[in-house]
């Protein structure tokens, strides 16, 4: 009787799974799977290009030839620029077969870091950073700017192409929060850019947003004009003019 009842749950249980919408999965970031789709697929060809075919010579000539998987990030990282910033699963099975291991060595990898997109973005995507010095300091209205703005959720793809937004985890920059990258894939693999974009307010992103719409080339780092790199605002206020050194150097005769 006990028996019948537990399998007559864990047929309820996965009828439940098998009517839930796949949409709803997508939220999670916790779930790496891939369903194969009419543009990620297995079975579509992909290939780096001649220009980048020497650069694939060139990174895996930084390991020694039995280390080759070692090369596995900067080769994944190649192809997603050429690939418009996104890895689709040949891609990474084309990775696989350069540095000859096993794709799901190569999925593993591109699965645990973030920084590698497994679904398409725009020519422009936007990373917000929320980590806790850039959330005290207005990330959530940042992002909700530029979404506002956009007319997008969080990873969707504006209609035109051009652009998506994203969140990132702690870019280093916490003394110039809150901040924001674009990652620009608009000219591929030759083209491709990587900017910081530091002190920004809900109004300067948006700016950022039409500048780059225009092809335009926004000032990277800080967007305070009082503050030059990650100095104080209104400039130094110690440290004028050189150091002193130290009285005594040499410490085995002080």
């Amino acid at each position: 009787m006990l028996a019948r009842i537990v399998a007559t749950r864990l047929l309820e249980i996965r009828q439940s799974l098998r009517l839930t919408p796949q949409a709803s999965r997508s939220f999670s970031t916790s779930l790496n799977y891939h369903i194969d789709t009419a543009d990620n697929n297995p079975d579509l060809p992909w290939e780096f290009s001649a220009a980048n075919k020497e650069k694939v010579k060139e990174i895996v000539s930084h390991y020694p030839s039995n280390y080759k998987q070692s090369a596995v990030i900067p080769l994944l990282d190649l192809a997603q620029q050429q690939h418009g910033g996104w890895l689709p699963v040949s891609a990474m099975n084309a990775v696989a077969k350069v540095i000859e291991v096993a794709p799901i060595r190569v999925y593993e990898v591109a699965t645990f870091y973030s920084m590698f997109n497994r679904s398409p973005v725009g020519k422009y995507h936007l990373l917000v950073c929320g980590t806790t010095p850039c959330m005290i300091r207005g990330s959530r209205e940042i992002e909700d700017a530029l979404l506002k703005h956009l007319g997008v959720k969080r990873n969707e793809v504006t209609k035109d192409g051009l652009f998506s937004v994203g969140e990132m985890e702690c870019m280093g920059c916490c003394v110039n929060a809150p901040m924001i990258t674009v990652a620009d894939y608009s000219k591929g693999s030759e083209g491709y850019t990587y900017n910081y974009y530091e002190d920004v307010t809900p109004k300067r992103v948006v700016e950022i947003v039409e500048m780059l719409r225009k092809g335009e080339k926004p000032p990277r780092g800080t967007q305070n004009p009082k503050r030059i790199n990650c100095g104080p605002e209104g400039g130094n206020t110690t440290l004028h003019g050189e150091p002193k050194p130290p009285p005594c150097r040499d410490l085995d005769s002080c």
